[in-house]
């Protein structure tokens, strides 16, 4: 059923048997381990509904002062016992609705947390800010380009306590010498009873509605080859759940997955996010062991089927990737995950997903 495209690559990776690059073996070794604090819960503050005041400067890095101010609602749940988090952030302002989500994953081998933001106008994941929090301060950097130039990106978090916090995005086109803030918003959580403000409404775009009919609890029971792209024919199977729910008002979904079988407990999560300007999806995998978000798979549902592809390294090879929903019904669907070493000529089933609706 479940968009669980590179499940088989996420679970390789949980049983240890994935292709890791060489130099990635070679750092590992170069340096002995050490005693890292757990941050698992550091975003926990997080959690709940707020009021967001937000300002953002309209032009950063031009010596412009033109600010706006942006009021609205901020909501965050937490998924796997506080391991990731969803925020669907609504806010209106001079120029509209301020529409945003924030996937934020703790990465247990690193211990430090990325936070991937996407808009409802774009559809696509940002470059991942990386971080982690020292003192009841949360630092977060990355690297992205901005007007033709290569800048960094920092993100704060700080004057943290049980009903208020603030967030601050800077940017620097120095190496970080100098940060010029162009979004600070700050929010107090909501009482019982106050009004908040509500997802817009859906619209009508083409394509938005692709995923309706998965929404919902899931009963699922999958087949996975043990050995791609090598000839054998030997299949584990595994037994789980998967719980999907439109964010956006469905221009986007999260399903979580949870899954048993010969090899353990799997979780995974796969954020669904809808593209207006190309009316495509993007389905986007990560596993609660790595923390660290796959290339995302993008495609379409045409005449009752839905493909995605993608390109990765698979034991040092790159391949085609490709997911399909097949199948596709309001009681029962299935879904199926195949791997290509020839540009798409021929495909190699190697996942099977046989998903029933669960009563209610």
């Amino acid at each position: 059923m479940q968009a669980l495209g590179k499940m088989l690559i996420c679970s390789l990776m949980l049983l240890g048997t994935a292709f890791v690059p060489a130099f990635a073996h070679h750092a590992a070794d170069s340096h002995p381990a050490t005693s890292l604090r757990d941050g698992q819960h550091d975003f926990d503050f997080n959690v709940g509904v707020w009021h967001t005041h937000i300002r953002r400067l309209q032009h950063p890095l031009s010596g412009a002062s033109d600010w706006v101010e942006l009021h609205g609602t901020v909501t965050v749940q937490t998924i796997w016992n506080g391991k990731a988090q969803v925020e669907e952030i609504e806010a209106d302002g001079p120029a509209g609705r301020f529409e945003g989500m924030t996937l934020f994953l703790y990465n247990p081998a690193a211990h430090q947390w990325a936070q991937y933001f996407s808009s409802s106008g774009q559809g696509t994941l940002d470059t991942p800010s990386v971080g982690e929090f020292k003192n009841g301060r949360g630092e977060f950097y990355d690297q992205e380009s901005y007007q033709g130039r290569t800048i960094l990106v920092r993100g704060l978090w700080s004057d943290i306590t049980p009903d208020t916090h603030r967030f601050e995005q800077a940017y620097s086109d120095d190496g970080g010498k100098t940060w010029e803030a162009n979004f600070v918003a700050d929010l107090t959580r909501t009482k019982p009873g106050e009004p908040v403000t509500e997802a817009k409404p859906l619209g009508d775009e083409p394509g938005q509605h692709d995923f309706d009919w998965q929404l919902g609890s899931w009963d699922i029971r999958m087949k996975r080859l043990e050995r791609p792209l090598t000839g054998a024919d030997a299949w584990t199977r595994l037994d789980g759940t998967v719980h999907v729910r439109k964010l956006w008002n469905g221009r986007a979904n999260l399903a979580v997955i949870d899954t048993k079988g010969p090899s353990g407990h799997l979780e995974f999560l796969s954020l669904r996010l809808f593209n207006p300007e190309t009316r495509q999806w993007s389905l986007n995998f990560v596993s609660s062991n790595s923390g660290v978000m796959s290339t995302p798979m993008i495609g379409e549902f045409a005449h009752g089927r839905g493909d995605f592809y993608d390109q990765e390294p698979f034991k040092g090879k790159s391949i085609l990737v490709r997911f399909s929903f097949l199948n596709i019904g309001q009681a029962s669907n299935r879904d199926e995950q195949a791997f290509s070493t020839d540009g798409g000529k021929t495909w190699e089933t190697n996942w099977i997903n046989e998903s029933t609706r669960r009563s209610q």
